[in-house]
């Protein structure tokens, strides 16, 4: 997962970077690509050349075509080359292959003979080389199935290929013609069918002729003689059906009127009977006889009252004329009324009979029709459906008698091929350089991700996850630190970049948080010989050349460091007053610190190693004796055992402000570091970052070009004034 994490945080730079680095292996490796190609098609081509013959199978689109129309079916393309598809399956089928073999031509082949002497075994081996030798691939755009088989014998493939072809083509063509044959035989049959179903649809519609009586029994646009009686009839009714009610309103009325006071139209019809007429004129006679004798006698004259009564006598009679002759109008208007009502009563019977049975009649009409039109339905699909069996039939006649009825065509016979198809020159030398440079870029790549070291500041940002305080270069990098100890370079070798790496890591350490706090540092490592010592020599005398008061105390009580690089006759004689002696109480604290010959630096050794290294460092004194010391001093630099091989460190590292952890990019793995920094977080140390220490310039890389800029930087001279 870390490796391919890596490949795939590259940028083109890395790419680039390691490309370069590998570009001899990479370069090798593509020349034995190279040579290898190129040995293999030689020998290749010397003893085992391959030899491919091809023809060319026409397809035809798989809608059978209509020989009578002009422009045939358009077929799309999916369709036609999925029926190529289809075809040249059934090409390679392992039914074809056993056709194939089976031909005189080809068991007397050399191809087919090299498989052995036992038949079934031969035959077996036989098809076996078919599938993987022959091959029959369908144009996608074009027409045919390009058909091809490879052997070690050119002649023998061309006969193979056209054998094989000449099989399948005629093998179809028949087929084909077969599957006309029988469509046209299929088409006989159902043609007699349906003549019989004709006929017999056409002696149904005379049946129904006969049965309801009815002549024409055809759909026409004008109204049938039923149809027009039976509407005529219905009208009829429906009018003596409106004369008797509105007779029967009359009657009603009329009987209404014969009982109730006399009405003005019978008083009128009155007036012109004679009596009522010679009493009309009698009354006028005497009303102006009477106006007369007024004038003449008075209002009580006797002549006068008998005119009077007279007049009276009239006018009773005019009443008792006009009753009767009111009754017998009345009388006479109801018996005519209810006579009238009976003899439209009787003509409506007649018509309800003659209207049923018209409505019988045009329901016997309907049925014959609705009979007659299911029938007349059937005899014209029978007819249709002939007419389309004949048409089908004369096509087939027509398709089974063309030439191009098999939808298969060979096109020409295989040549025999000019060239051997394998093997071929650009493909084994190019093919073979072109792996020998994959495989060298791919074995490359492989070397930088099985790499797992701490070799670079992306490895610490990517694995490690803590700040990068210092990056200090292999000293096989630096020209002028050669023969010179490593611990001493700055000291020895203050103008190299060595030296100048070591000073950037006292500025960072500076101006990091809390590390421009930290007086008490540990220097540790994860494990042994990863320079920690020299990292804090070197750190410390940085730290001197600001003018600070700086003590080094080797706290590696099982192997000490400084001892070796700090000695002096006066370490010798003082065997006994080392940090073990100062925490045992064997000697006091000015007698444990010496100067280390620099100024500003006294170094306390680590002393005898005691019984209990663990105990004596992790006790009370040495907390206290740390607290001291960062009282008087302005940086106490501890140099410490390794974290993963000795307890001692995880418990100075509670004791100091913090711990500054050195990666060695050529021996520290990025388990080991991450181990490291795990071991001291589970005891809540401060990690103040970590110095990758002996870092190698790559090929492409960021510090091949930083080395040789510093470089120029210092050969530098400014002008004279």
């Amino acid at each position: 997962m870390a490796a391919r994490g890596a490949a795939e945080g590259m940028t083109p730079r890395e790419i680039l970077a390691i490309l370069r680095r590998h570009w001899l292996m990479i370069f090798l490796l593509t020349i034995l690509g190279f040579g290898c190609g190129g040995v293999s098609w030689f020998l290749f081509s010397r003893y085992g050349p391959k030899y491919t013959a091809q023809t060319f199978i026409k397809v035809l689109p798989p809608i059978m075509k209509d020989p009578t129309a002009i422009q045939g079916l358009t077929v799309g393309q999916d369709v036609q080359y999925g029926y190529r598809l289809s075809m040249a399956m059934q090409l390679t089928s392992q039914g074809m292959f056993q056709q194939l073999i089976d031909r005189d031509k080809i068991q007397q082949t050399k191809w087919f003979k090299g498989f052995g002497d036992i038949k079934d075994i031969r035959i077996g081996k036989a098809v076996g080389n078919l599938k993987k030798s022959f091959s029959a691939i369908p144009q996608k755009d074009g027409d045919s199935i390009v058909v091809s088989m490879t052997c070690g014998d050119k002649e023998e493939s061309a006969i193979i290929v056209n054998e094989m072809a000449s099989l399948f083509v005629s093998g179809q063509g028949g087929t084909k013609r077969k599957e006309v044959a029988e469509k046209l035989s299929r088409l006989d049959d159902q043609q007699a069918r349906v003549q019989k179903d004709l006929d017999s649809a056409e002696r149904s519609l005379d049946d129904v002729r006969r049965r309801y009586g009815f002549t024409d029994l055809e759909e026409h646009a004008f109204q049938p003689v039923v149809e027009q009686k039976l509407n005529d009839l219905e009208n009829q009714a429906n009018k003596l059906e409106m004369d008797i009610s509105q007779t029967r309103a009359s009657i009603e009325t009329l009987a209404a009127q014969a009982q109730g006071p006399v009405q003005v139209q019978v008083e009128r019809q009155t007036e012109t009977d004679p009596v009522m007429l010679s009493l009309s004129q009698q009354l006028a006679f005497q009303e102006s006889t009477l106006s007369g004798a007024l004038a003449r006698f008075g209002e009580d004259h006797r002549v006068i009252r008998q005119i009077k009564e007279y007049i009276d006598s009239i006018q009773q009679e005019r009443l008792r004329r006009q009753a009767i002759i009111a009754e017998q109008v009345r009388q006479s208007n109801l018996k005519n009324a209810q006579d009238q009502l009976t003899t439209l009563e009787g003509q409506l019977d007649q018509l309800e009979k003659m209207r049923e049975a018209a409505a019988k009649q045009k329901e016997e009409l309907d049925l014959a029709r609705v009979q007659f039109t299911q029938r007349v339905k059937i005899r014209d699909e029978r007819r249709a459906m002939l007419d389309t069996i004949k048409t089908q039939t004369e096509k087939l006649k027509i398709i089974h008698d063309d030439p191009e009825t098999p939808t298969v065509q060979l096109i020409s016979l295989a040549p025999e091929p000019l060239e051997a198809s394998f093997p071929r020159f650009m493909v084994f030398v190019p093919g073979g350089t072109f792996l020998g440079l994959l495989l060298g870029i791919g074995l490359a790549f492989l070397i930088e991700l099985l790499n797992d070291l701490v070799r670079t500041p992306k490895d610490v940002a990517t694995h490690l996850h803590i700040p990068l305080l210092g990056i200090i270069p292999d000293s096989e990098e630096d020209e002028q630190v050669e023969g010179i100890e490593p611990a001493l370079v700055v000291r020895q070798a203050p103008n190299s970049i060595l030296s100048e790496s070591y000073r950037r890591t006292r500025t960072n350490l500076k101006l990091s948080e809390p590390g421009g706090k930290a007086k008490a540092i540990l220097i540790t490592s994860g494990g042994a010989k990863d320079g920690k010592t020299t990292v804090a020599v070197n750190l410390a005398a940085t730290l001197v050349a600001e003018g600070k008061k700086v003590l080094l105390i080797d706290t590696n009580l099982r192997r000490p460091g400084l001892n070796a690089i700090f000695a002096s006759k006066q370490a010798a004689i003082q065997t006994n007053t080392g940090l073990s002696n100062l925490l045992a109480g064997q000697c006091d604290l000015q007698q444990a610190i010496r100067p280390s010959g620099m100024e500003g630096l006294t170094i306390i050794e680590s002393g005898p190693m005691p019984t209990n290294p663990a105990e004596t460092l992790g006790s009370e004194a040495m907390q206290r004796l740390i607290g001291q010391l960062r009282d008087n001093y302005d940086y106490v630099i501890i140099d410490g055992p390794p974290v993963l091989l000795a307890s001692e460190a995880k418990l100075l590292a509670k004791y100091v402000d913090g711990t500054i952890l050195v990666f060695n990019a050529a021996v520290t793995r990025r388990g080991t570091g991450v181990r490291t920094i795990s071991e001291l977080k589970q005891v809540n140390a401060t990690i103040l970052g970590c110095v990758l220490l002996g870092v190698k310039t790559l090929k492409g890389g960021y510090f091949r070009e930083m080395f040789r800029s510093y470089q120029e930087y210092q050969a530098f001279e400014p002008a004279k004034a």
